[in-house]
């Protein structure tokens, strides 16, 4: 019976060194990008709260206002160092 091909690997894993050269490279998110991120959170979060005690006098831009608010927060925790 004849045998397969061997399969080369797709990509070769870092070594040690070039890991810690690529860790290094990479500088911590400054202080304003933490503040701006956890403001949009705790501001959206504020906007649904208030949207929903007040229901009888506010629409639903509060509330879609509110969830774009918390969506932009959270999309802004992935580029975080």
């Amino acid at each position: 019976m004849p045998e397969s091909k061997r399969r080369k690997p797709k990509h070769r894993p870092l070594s040690s060194k070039a890991q810690e050269e690529a860790a290094r490279s990479k500088e911590p998110s400054p202080t304003w990008y933490v503040v701006v991120m956890a403001g949009l959170m705790v501001v959206g979060v504020i906007l649904v709260l208030v949207r929903f005690v007040f229901a009888e006098d506010l629409g639903q831009e509060w509330l879609l206002a509110g969830l774009v608010a918390i969506a932009a927060g959270f999309l802004m925790t992935t580029n975080y160092r």
